[in-house]
């Protein structure tokens, strides 16, 4: 049990999703995903933005096997603020199946860092979404950024795209592979081919170390589960036209969803529609985060 309780209005994550009939290539990664607490041994950031229910490493590597995955992500989430231990306790019991990207202050030791690599840390989250935050992290990404520049890692950046014009010079500026959330989570209303969005693109396009997760649609949707039609000519989109710099994720457990709770079943199933080639399913899913993410197992093959 919990030392925590959830918000009145939180959404439990699903409890039975569906089992998708997109199966996904051998060696597939869920490459953006979160465990919370459990609250009595890990607990919340006392400056949390919101309290969640509990959603253990455990339940994640069942949703996992159900869905015919291979390996995860585990993004840390703000609720756990700079505190990774919830993260490296599910790398540690992960059999190597799972990578972490990390929250730090600008003040991290050098030997904190390490620690973290060895635990399977690979990147770095930093929060431009101004609900979440209390103030916008520039100068400590600017700062981490030139720190773990020689560990390899990346940076993940989360923002909202109305706000990109103000902080487009600012990112293209990072020394470091950046990784965009949820495609800046644009505003679906609007076309593809408007200037709101069209100026995610070109930043994909003109600067070659941007990344995009190609996920959420459960956010980011007008109209709607199961299908969110509204959304996959966005994530179609970016795949077609980045596919070596695309990366997929349930999202699971679906943190601060207010209007539904998604089937993990149905995004999967979502798949196929946005990446509708054999090819660019595998980029998507396996090449793209194995790249990224364990990059020494590519090695490997090589050498052999």
């Amino acid at each position: 049990m919990s030392d925590f309780s959830a918000d009145a209005d939180w959404l439990h994550w699903h409890q039975s999703p569906t089992k998708p009939g997109f199966t996904p290539p051998a060696g597939a990664v869920d490459a953006h995903c979160h465990v919370f607490g459990p609250g009595h041994r890990f607990p919340f950031a006392p400056e949390r933005k919101y309290t969640p229910c509990d959603a253990s490493k455990e339940q994640l590597w069942a949703l996992r096997d159900h869905l015919g995955f291979s390996r995860n992500v585990i993004v840390q989430a703000t609720c756990h603020g700079a505190d990774n231990r919830a993260l490296t306790d599910a790398l540690a019991h992960s059999g190597g199946r799972a990578r972490g990207v990390a929250t730090v202050k600008p003040d991290v030791s050098e030997a904190e860092l390490r620690a973290l690599h060895d635990a399977g840390v690979r990147g770095v989250r930093f929060n431009f979404v101004k609900r979440l935050v209390d103030a916008l992290p520039f100068d400590s990404l600017q700062s981490v950024a030139e720190r773990i520049k020689p560990l390899g890692w990346h940076i993940v950046i989360y923002f909202e795209a109305r706000e990109l014009p103000e902080l487009y010079d600012f990112f293209t500026s990072l020394p470091t592979t950046v990784v965009v959330d949820h495609m800046g989570r644009p505003d679906v209303s609007k076309p593809v081919a408007g200037e709101e969005f069209q100026l995610f693109v070109r930043l994909l396009r003109e600067h070659g170390n941007f990344w995009s997760k190609v996920s959420c649609p459960e956010r980011l949707s007008l109209t709607g589960p199961a299908t969110y039609d509204d959304v996959v000519p966005f994530a179609r989109h970016v795949v077609e036209n980045f596919p070596e710099r695309v990366l997929w994720g349930t999202d699971w457990p679906h943190p601060n969803m207010k209007s539904h709770m998604p089937d993990d079943g149905a995004l999967v199933e979502m798949i196929p529609r946005i990446a509708p080639t054999p090819e660019l399913q595998y980029k998507l899913l396996v090449e793209n985060p194995m790249a990224l993410y364990w990059p020494e197992e590519g090695e490997a093959r090589r050498v052999a």
